[in-house]
């Protein structure tokens, strides 16, 4: 099964009944281990989570920490990108050079990487002390 295969899987099991727009990720790891999330709504908007946030906690939960590919897949008329707090999730566990696929269903596919999106990137480093 690919990335976008497992995305548009798990894409189909989110939970949105209040927007109605589903979303899935899917990432691979470096030991070729493949984990995918869903976006999951709140009445209480901001209390919900991103699919890429959910294919990262499971990521977490099956002891791996290193992404080395990652898809989302959204019903859109363009790619989608993951949002300012899924890209610095992101950028926690995958290096500056890793791929992120953005593929809408009717398969337009945007490809950046991690350093494009999310440019200037806060880590680990910033909080070393002189």
């Amino acid at each position: 099964m690919t990335l976008y295969d497992a995305a548009q899987k798990v894409r189909e099991h989110a939970y949105a009944p209040y927007s109605g727009f589903k979303v899935g990720a899917a990432l691979r790891t470096a030991s070729g281990a493949v984990f995918a999330g869903c976006n999951v709504e709140n009445v209480a908007y901001p209390e919900g989570t991103c699919a890429e946030a959910g294919a990262i906690a499971a990521m977490c939960a099956a002891g791996e920490r290193e992404i080395v590919e990652l898809v989302v897949v959204a019903d859109s008329t363009s790619p989608v990108p993951p949002c300012g707090g899924c890209r610095q999730k992101i950028a926690e566990f995958a290096k500056a050079d890793v791929q992120v696929a953005m593929v809408s269903l009717d398969g337009v596919r945007h490809v950046v990487t991690v350093a494009e999106l999310l440019p200037g990137a806060f880590g680990a480093g910033h909080m070393d002390r002189a």
